[in-house]
């Protein structure tokens, strides 16, 4: 594969490496309905780390229904009442589904008492409740996978600046991340204390290297399908017969029209 000036991967390349990947993860998707099997995928890292991007090419060619995404909001008044699992345990898929989530249970970990939103109480007692709620989940059968991206401070101010210029990509900016620039070091503290403590045999930990997003993502997603089982099954094609007649436009009665095309 070849590099850019800044030694990252290019365009071109990326989307010819992922090709073979988008088949395969359909494969993968047609599998599990086949066996039933669940999956769940939990990204997790620093803000601006690609945690969306990468979730976006594992579900851009798959079915919606059976694939989803998960990123929720920050909990409501009720919410903070429940449980803590509770409101994820609801997320979690059923036979021959896909949950990605987007951040997950481990915000208790990182954001949250980095930035004071949880005691650390409350984030003592998710540790020791994380790899308990996790053995659960793969103990019932659950496919669980867990990344984690890495990526260094100078590239993330870069990221930072990019997504500040572009008009596109500023809703991705938050008072928040504004505000946890300055911790970079403080969240680095975090999550090491949250990879001793939920790293296990049952659900580890996987790091990858995010400097260079689209490198990560490949290399993120050919380690999720080569850590499954065998998942290789045989494409049912539908047949299309012929029309038997001349094919029809698309006409409207009434007062309903089409706006004109932009030209």
């Amino acid at each position: 594969m070849s590099r850019k000036k800044d030694g990252k991967l290019g365009r071109a390349e990326y989307e010819q490496a992922m090709g073979p990947l988008e088949l395969e993860l359909n494969d993968m998707a047609r599998w599990l309905q086949q066996t039933g099997r669940r999956l769940v995928v939990v990204v997790e890292g620093r803000d601006t780390a690609g945690k969306g991007g990468v979730i976006s090419a594992i579900a851009s060619t798959l079915n919606p229904r059976q694939c989803r995404t998960v990123a929720l909001p920050k909990p409501s008044d009720r919410e903070k009442t429940q449980w803590y699992f509770q409101r994820h345990v609801a997320h979690l898929p059923a036979a021959g589904e896909i949950a990605l989530f987007d951040r997950s249970w481990y915000n208790r970990a990182g954001v949250e008492p980095v930035m004071g939103f949880c005691t650390a109480q409350e984030t003592a007692a998710f540790l020791k409740q994380a790899p308990v709620f996790e053995k659960l989940l793969v103990d019932d059968g659950i496919l669980l996978f867990k990344y984690w991206l890495t990526v260094d401070q100078a590239q993330q101010e870069a990221r930072f600046a990019e997504r500040q210029q572009d008009p596109l990509k500023r809703w991705k900016l938050s008072p928040i991340d504004v505000q946890a620039r300055a911790k970079y070091a403080d969240y680095g503290q975090a999550r090491d204390r949250m990879l001793k403590a939920t790293h296990t045999r049952h659900a580890p930990w996987t790091l990858v290297d995010f400097n260079d997003q689209r490198r990560g993502r490949l290399t993120l997603i050919r380690d999720l399908l080569d850590r499954l089982p065998n998942h290789a099954v045989p494409e049912t094609l539908v047949d299309l017969p012929p029309l038997g007649h001349k094919p029809l436009r698309e006409t409207f009665a009434g007062p309903l029209r089409p706006i004109p095309l932009q030209r």
